[in-house]
């Protein structure tokens, strides 16, 4: 009898561990390893060193935007294909580098998700040449950072799933009527006209989230001009500072808008600096302006940070999640996730 549940239970175990290989996720898929925002990148030595591999490492060694300070978008990585074991196998952002004129005729990204670990994404770019693969990541150089930076933000946004401040959404909902996820070291909080605001009150590494609306009237409310004016008028009112005259305002000359999508719907970005009128404080913001239809109104959800002599990227980024699960009165859209921007694959077909 007991033999009998000895030979049960490795078959059991060996069936798990076939369906981990076969890119089936069975209990003992490992935890995978790395810090946030490090990549791996999978190529050639001498590819790597030549301007097709530098071209990709320019891409991922770029400035994170609206720092007050120089931050690199990731920490990179690489090793050849030789040497790509099971260890490396487990790092939880990768990039394999496909360079054959006899497999491709065109450049193109696919993706797969936790294929050795997770959560964990490989993103591999596939090129019939050198010169093709140089064009095609210097043409998509935004597709690429957004990639693993999104990916990163959705990891943030399953914690925030389980793990959230339920005071704070409470708070959003009765007010603003919509949905959304802030961690729940955010315990200070105030309430102003159509005006919330929550900060973990920290002496450094200082997170905040804000959120206020008012009356979509004018056609250039989504305008980089219109955004910092409405902006300004609403902290000078809510985020006072020390002493009487000081004030929060925004960097103009240092915010930079964009178009982007959240949840399908879309929003204006705005990223960059804001400072208190009056004395030294200061640091990085990021804005979403969205239109809620239903209510013919503006909500804008923002985050900012205060970290003097700190590097300030993943506070800023870890904040910038929550932004994307904001949910407007009436939505229909399912999740929170973030698109990646780029085909998934069969992920059975790059397990080796």
């Amino acid at each position: 009898m007991k033999k009998r549940l000895f030979y049960l239970s490795m078959v059991f175990v060996m069936t798990l561990f076939s369906a981990c290989g076969n890119g089936k996720k069975g209990v003992f898929t490992p935890t995978s390893s790395g810090r946030a925002y490090e990549i791996l990148v999978v190529v050639d030595p001498g590819l790597w060193e030549r301007p097709a591999g530098r071209a990709l490492y320019d891409v991922l060694d770029t400035d994170v935007p609206g720092l007050p300070q120089s931050e690199r978008s990731f920490r990179i990585m690489y090793t050849s294909p030789a040497n790509y074991d099971s260890t490396l196998k487990l790092i939880r952002n990768i990039i394999i580098v496909e360079v054959n004129k006899d497999l491709y005729t065109q450049p193109k990204f696919k993706y797969a998700k936790d294929v050795y670990a997770a959560p964990q994404l490989i993103l591999t770019i596939q090129a019939p040449d050198e010169a093709s693969f140089e064009k095609f990541v210097e043409e998509n150089k935004q597709v690429i950072i957004d990639f693993f930076t999104h990916a990163e933000m959705n990891r943030q946004i399953s914690v925030l799933k389980d793990k959230h401040s339920d005071y704070i959404s409470t708070k959003v909902k009765s007010m603003f009527d919509c949905d959304v996820w802030v961690p729940g070291e955010l315990t200070s909080t105030k309430q102003g006209e159509n005006f919330f605001w929550a900060g973990t009150n920290a002496a450094t590494g200082d997170q905040n989230f804000v959120i206020y609306s008012y009356p979509y009237t004018d056609k250039d409310t989504f305008t980089k001009e219109y955004f910092v004016q409405k902006r300004d008028s609403v902290m000078k009112v809510n985020i006072p500072g020390a002493r009487e005259g000081m004030y929060m305002e925004t960097d103009s000359l240092m915010t930079d808008v964009r178009p982007i999508s959240v949840q399908g719907d879309y929003a204006l970005e705005a990223r960059g600096l804001w400072r208190v009128k009056g004395d030294y404080m200061g640091g990085p913001y990021v804005s979403h302006a969205r239109l809620d239809k239903s209510n013919q109104r503006i909500i804008v959800s923002e985050i900012f940070v205060y970290s003097p002599d700190k590097l300030k990227r993943n506070l800023v980024r870890q904040m910038e999640a929550s932004l994307y699960t904001l949910k407007l009165p009436n939505s229909k859209h399912g999740g929170a996730e973030i698109p990646l921007g780029v085909t998934k694959q069969d992920t059975t077909k790059i397990i080796k």
